[in-house]
C-alpha cells in the first residue's frame, strides 16, 4: 500500500514537472544581431521598434506633460504632487483637516467680501458662486470605471489563458507590489509612481541608445543564466506521462 502511494505521488510530481517544463520557452543562443529571435530583435519589439516614446505613451496632452514638452505645465504638475505628498507625509496633515481649512478660508473670504463691499458701496455685492459642473463628475466616474473594467478584464484573460509565463509574471508582480506596500504607505507608492512617470520617459527619450544597449546586455546575461539552469537542472528533470496510472 505504501509502495502504491509512493508510485502515485511520484507520478503526480512527474506530471507537474512535465507540464512546467513544456510551458517554459525554449531559449536559443544569444545573438545581438538583427536576426529573428535575437536579443536585439526581442528588445526592439518590447520597446515598440521604431515608434517614438511619445507614440508609445499614447500621444496627446498627457504624453506632452510626461515628456516635458511644456516645461511650465510639467513642472507645475510635479510641484503640486510633491506639495500634496509633503503635506500628508512630512507635515502629517490629514485629508479632512485640509478640506476643513480650505472651506473655512473660502467662507471667511466670501463673508468679508459681501459685508465690506456692502459697507463701502452701500449696496450688497454679488459674490461669485463656485459651482462644479455635473458633467465633470460623470466623466471622471465613467473614465475610472472604464479603466477598472479594462484592468479586471485583462487580469481575467490572463487567469483563464494558457500562457503560464505571463500568469507567473503577473503573480510575481503582485507579490513585489505587496512587499513594496509593506515598506511604505499607499500615498508614497502613488507618489513614487507619479515621479517615475514624469522622469523615466523623458530620460529614456534623451538617452535611448545607451539605455537600450544596457538592457540588451542585461537580457543577454539573463538568457545565459537561464541556459545554464536549463542545461544543469531543468533538462535533468524526469518527464512523466500526463495520464495517471490506474491502480492494479
Amino acid at each position: 500500500m505504501s509502495e502504491h502511494s509512493g508510485n502515485a505521488a511520484e507520478n503526480i510530481m512527474s506530471s507537474i514537472m512535465d507540464t512546467i517544463s513544456e510551458n517554459l520557452p525554449n531559449k536559443k543562443s544569444v545573438r545581438f544581431d538583427d536576426g529573428e529571435g535575437s536579443i536585439s530583435d526581442q528588445a526592439k519589439r518590447l520597446f515598440g521598434g521604431r515608434k517614438s516614446v511619445h507614440h508609445v505613451l499614447g500621444g496627446g496632452k498627457s504624453a506632452d506633460v510626461l515628456l516635458w514638452r511644456n516645461k511650465k505645465i510639467s513642472s507645475s504638475v510635479l510641484a503640486v504632487a510633491t506639495a500634496v505628498w509633503v503635506f500628508f507625509e512630512w507635515l502629517d496633515y490629514h485629508f479632512l483637516t485640509i478640506v476643513c481649512f480650505l472651506l473655512v478660508i473660502g467662507m471667511v473670504v466670501q463673508f468679508a467680501w459681501s459685508n465690506f463691499a456692502a459697507m463701502l458701496r452701500g449696496s450688497p455685492s454679488n459674490v461669485p458662486r463656485v459651482e462644479l459642473p455635473e458633467e465633470l463628475f460623470a466623466n471622471i466616474g465613467a473614465a475610472v470605471g472604464a479603466q477598472v473594467n479594462k484592468v479586471l478584464g485583462r487580469l481575467q484573460d490572463i487567469s483563464c489563458g494558457r500562457d503560464l509565463k505571463q500568469f507567473l509574471l503577473v503573480i510575481a508582480g503582485f507579490f513585489a507590489a505587496s512587499v513594496i506596500g509593506s515598506w511604505c504607505n499607499f500615498l508614497t507608492v502613488i507618489y513614487i509612481g507619479f515621479v517615475s512617470a514624469h522622469t523615466l520617459p523623458v530620460l529614456y527619450e534623451k538617452y535611448q541608445d545607451q539605455v537600450d544597449d544596457f538592457l540588451y546586455n542585461i537580457l543577454g546575461l539573463l538568457q545565459n543564466q537561464y541556459q545554464k539552469l536549463d542545461k544543469g537542472v531543468l533538462s535533468k528533470v524526469p518527464k512523466g506521462s500526463m495520464k495517471f496510472r490506474k491502480s492494479e
